[in-house]
């Protein structure tokens, strides 16, 4: 679908940050910059991110600064965060319709939709759900057997 927006979720967030040799993630986000593209989530991504990043932490896969600092860049990114009246009916019906565990990615998807958007993720468990369901779901990073919310590689 030929759009002026994507719209992306906590995994490729996270991935993004938090996983500094994702050269994919990296050379994705270089090219919706330099195209000009509206970079959008629901608002729910900080949430979502600072969970993750919050969970490593807690596993001992990050150290508080570490945390602190992928939190930080999380923060930082130039992204258009957006809440629409509607979203949450409209995430409702995704989860029904694709029997999602969960209402939180329905949400991305709802997003992406009503703005006309790509959806980009790196959450290999969700672009396996709707493989081949919905043209405009797109893999942010290589397959894999593993979900994209894998451990980071530790700090330094």
């Amino acid at each position: 679908m030929p759009t002026s927006a994507v719209c992306v979720d906590a995994s490729l967030v996270v991935g993004l940050v938090a996983h500094p040799r994702r050269d994919r993630l990296r050379a994705l986000w270089r090219e919706w910059q330099r195209r000009r593209l509206r970079i959008a989530a629901p608002t729910l991504l900080l949430f979502e991110v600072t969970n993750a990043i919050y969970r490593y932490e807690r596993q001992s896969l990050l150290q508080a600064s570490s945390a602190d600092r992928f939190l930080r860049l999380a923060c930082a990114l130039p992204l258009e965060l957006l809440d629409p009246a509607e979203l949450h009916q409209e995430a409702i019906r995704f989860s029904r319709r694709f029997s999602l565990p969960a209402a939180y990615d329905a949400h991305y998807l709802a997003l992406a939709d009503h703005l006309g958007a790509e959806f980009w993720t790196a959450d290999r468990r969700l672009v396996r759900a709707l493989a081949g369901r919905l043209d405009w779901v797109h893999p942010a990073v290589e397959p894999a057997p593993a979900d994209a919310l894998a451990p980071p590689p530790a700090a330094p």
